[in-house]
């Protein structure tokens, strides 16, 4: 998720557990603690030597583990309690705050579809149940409201009341994300089987700002189907568009490239993949952005001869902010209309 809306979770989670005469160090401190696990990126950007494939599947890795954070959490505690004084006079609670703080910050980042490996070390591939975008003001105004209040009151018993009535309805709007996902899938595997795909790899993940229309992408042995589901104005069967891709121009430089291997464990194999003039192959990872500008695409490898090469991975940019403003009258448009029989 978004800076904001991880700063807003951790200051509710902190100051929720400690004493109110701690309140308002509690916002401060969980906003900062709240931060710690997204600047896995700065070491990554010295250990990878700029290579984005490696940046971005290093990134949300051992700083978002769940076998790893209480542990962090474990010694950043005895670090405050030896310096600090809140924390020497309240030590459980601030235990208990540290903890939750860092914890809520993956489990929420598992909620989106880029790819968080709560696990690590162990070698499962990224969680992603995707089923809230990576911004979301319905999820973060509930706390940033919560959070700003107890600010202005302090110790005092009304921001215990706003605090709790943030997390509330944020976690409300958790549960009702995941449930629209529940619905979703089930209207998909419907469509699926009446395509003879009922085997085919597929995921949902909510469109940009809300969790009203999702975006389906189905993976085929040619390339890949792509389709909308609105919740509140589709009542016919999915309508799917059909995209081509060089699947088997990635088969065959799987083998030889890292860079793919590594993606294809990272996304779990949803990537469409072209050949540019250059005779370079370009992968998509196809859970973000909109088709055909996806927001992460790098060329990993070159023809030569009849056999691919791998090279030095480079990202391919896409201009992600204009394609965004672009695509949001459409997206309001479309959660509230079915597309015509034609479209």
């Amino acid at each position: 998720m978004d800076s904001l809306t991880q700063i807003v979770l951790g200051s509710t989670a902190a100051a929720l557990s400690v004493p109110a005469a701690h309140r308002r160090k509690a916002l401060l401190a969980g906003a900062v603690i709240a931060t710690l696990p997204d600047l896995d990126s700065l070491p990554m950007l010295l250990l990878t030597d700029s290579d984005p494939v490696a940046l971005m599947t290093s990134h949300r890795a051992a700083s978002h583990s769940l076998l790893a954070l209480p542990w962090a959490g474990l010694l950043l505690w005895l670090l405050l309690r030896w310096c600090w004084r809140p924390v020497r006079e309240a030590p459980r609670a601030w235990l208990l705050a540290i903890q939750l703080t860092l914890l809520t910050h993956p489990l929420l980042d598992a909620l989106t579809v880029y790819g968080t490996q709560l696990f690590w070390p162990l070698p499962f591939s990224p969680v992603m149940w995707a089923s809230l975008w990576i911004i979301d003001p319905l999820y973060t105004l509930p706390l940033l409201a919560g959070v700003i209040s107890a600010a202005i009151y302090g110790p005092r018993l009304p921001a215990r009341r706003w605090l709790w009535t943030g997390a509330l309805l944020s976690s409300a709007y958790i549960l009702w994300s995941l449930a629209a996902k529940t619905m979703v899938e089930r209207d998909v595997r419907s469509a699926l089987r009446e395509h003879g795909l009922q085997d085919a790899a597929h995921f949902s993940v909510p469109m940009p700002l809300n969790t009203l229309l999702w975006q389906v992408v189905v993976m085929t042995d040619d390339g890949y189907l792509m389709a909308e589901r609105s919740l509140l104005a589709d009542r016919k069967p999915l309508r799917f568009r059909r995209y081509a891709s060089e699947t088997q121009a990635m088969s065959e430089a799987l083998p030889d490239v890292p860079a793919l291997q590594r993606l294809q464990w990272f996304n779990h194999g949803f990537m469409g993949a072209r050949i540019d003039p250059q005779g370079r192959l370009i992968v998509a990872d196809l859970r973000m952005g909109l088709a055909p500008d996806f927001t992460f695409q790098f060329a990993v490898a070159r023809r030569e001869g009849d056999a691919w090469a791998a090279i030095v991975p480079e990202q391919i940019r896409v201009p992600m902010r204009e394609n965004l403003t672009r695509a949001l009258p459409r997206i309001w448009h479309r959660i509230f209309n079915e597309p015509h029989d034609s479209q």
